[in-house]
């Protein structure tokens, strides 16, 4: 860490002024430091015309905890470099990189101070029709053109040591698939779901098939993964949404990015149970969110099996037997992986606001029974869920 600092708002204005011919001379700049929730620094950098840029900077900690969890900045660089990637692969839904300092850890980037953040919008009940055909597009050319259907052996292998991300990863390793099966310290768990809680930690059937769920992140370098696929990672307005914040970022099984995404859809779908007391605005909510759900895996589905058909470069892999295995395979670990993300959100660390924005607690508990529900269902279920109709029919069938 020789010659990084902590940024002030001075250093944060200098670096984007250095990094980006935006501003043009004698411009008045200002900024303000409104931090990304958890982990970083993340500055905006705006001049006197409206013109305006965002700095990030990863610091030697998790900023939510304190020094006392230490972190390592390398994760500035895994986050730069995924989103320059993906970029490359999907740049209309991919928010842009200007310049990445190593030595900083920081990041400079484009300000999409004209798109809101998506978790916030589902929250509040707004609908926004392409939201899944877009992610779905994102997510099919990121997972695809990095994986081994696309790239040749020993390409891919330099990839995968490229991206580790052993640290990043332990959080996930541990938040995902520990914490929620245990009475672990960092659980947070809402009082009238206590009961609903410590079921988890004696369910042995569900935590082997999380074990298997777990074993696979560990070891299934499938694609780069952007990490941490939620609704808080996406940018949304009238016509486009972007994808940021890839710290999480790693070679590991496609199913997780796709499933992370899907979990959140879900919880959304769960929450507005508590968020909206109208019960035609409800419904209305959850006609919609069912529907990105559907069409979120078909058309991700629809285009992955394009890609497979027509630009396979593995001879091998070109069997069309195989490929409808990998496709089903695909659509069992992202069902696991949004079990495992309606569990932690429900009961661990990492809460969200379509719970926690539910005011009465005895009906945010009603929400998060539900969560578990289906969470162990998705889980336990996943190899014999054909499709995401029987998901969606699941769903409806919620106590």
């Amino acid at each position: 860490m020789a010659g990084y600092h902590t940024f002030t708002t001075d250093d944060a204005m200098r670096f984007a002024d250095e990094h980006s011919g935006l501003f043009g001379d004698h411009s008045k700049l200002s900024c303000e430091e409104f931090g990304d929730g958890n982990l970083n620094l993340v500055f905006r950098v705006e001049n006197d015309k409206g013109t305006s840029l965002i700095v990030k900077q990863a610091l030697p900690y998790a900023r939510c905890v304190g020094e006392s969890w230490p972190l390592t900045i390398e994760r500035a660089r895994i986050e730069a470099e995924v989103l320059i990637a993906h970029r490359k692969l999907c740049q209309q839904h991919t928010v842009e990189v200007l310049h990445y300092d190593p030595v900083q850890a920081a990041i400079l980037m484009e300000d999409l101070k004209d798109y809101r953040i998506l978790r916030a919008e589902l929250v509040a009940g707004r609908q926004y029709p392409h939201l899944a055909p877009q992610l779905a597009t994102y997510l099919a050319n990121t997972l695809y053109y990095t994986s081994d259907f696309a790239l040749t052996g020993p390409n891919k292998k330099q990839q995968v040591g490229r991206f580790l991300n052993p640290e990043l990863c332990l959080i996930t390793e541990d938040l995902f698939f520990t914490d929620p099966y245990c009475n672990h310290e960092r659980n947070n768990i809402n009082g009238e779901i206590r009961n609903d809680a410590q079921q988890l930690w004696h369910d042995e059937a569900l935590q082997a098939e999380v074990a298997q769920l777990k074993a696979d992140f560990l070891s299934k370098p499938q694609a780069l993964l952007h990490g941490d696929m939620h609704s808080g990672s996406i940018f949304v307005n009238d016509d486009n949404c972007k994808v940021i914040d890839a710290e999480f970022g790693f070679y590991g099984p496609i199913g997780f990015d796709v499933g992370s995404l899907l979990g959140n859809l879900l919880l959304n779908y769960l929450g507005h149970f508590g968020l909206t007391a109208d019960n035609t605005k409800r419904e209305q909510q959850q006609s919609y969110l069912l529907n990105q759900i559907d069409m979120l895996w078909q058309q991700f589905a629809q285009q992955f099996k394009q890609l497979l058909s027509n630009e396979c470069r593995e001879p091998a892999l070109q069997n069309s037997l195989y490929q409808q295995r990998f496709m089903q395979q695909i659509l069992a670990d992202s069902l696991g992986y949004a079990g495992c993300e309606l569990i932690r959100r429900t009961v661990g660390l990492a809460q969200v606001a379509d719970f926690t924005q539910i005011t009465d607690t005895s009906t945010r508990a009603h929400s998060e029974r539900k969560a578990l529900q289906l969470g162990r269902e998705l889980i336990m279920q996943r190899h014999e869920l054909s499709s995401i109709n029987q998901l969606l029919t699941l769903l409806r069938y919620l106590k």
